[in-house]
């Protein structure tokens, strides 16, 4: 049996300030294909992404709009 191997990627979303932005952009991401785990820093504006392979860049900028907020960067 083959080990899944895992990504993270660090991504820069503008406009977060509270844990209900939090909580929103968690809802979106986990939502996405092969995402299993997401945290996000407030205070830093990143969500750290642990997925099972690279995220379409323009899925994951869809579902941080869909929150309400912006994608402004990827580390990753």
């Amino acid at each position: 049996m083959e080990n899944a191997m895992s990504v993270q990627t660090t991504y820069q979303i503008k406009g977060m300030t509270c844990g209900h932005c939090a909580q929103a952009v968690t809802g979106e991401l986990t939502g996405l294909m092969g995402v299993h785990q997401v945290e996000i820093d407030v205070p830093a504006g990143t969500a750290a992404v642990v997925s099972n392979a690279p995220l379409p860049i323009d899925e994951v900028r869809t579902a941080i709009e869909e929150a309400g907020y912006e994608l402004v960067g990827v580390d990753g």
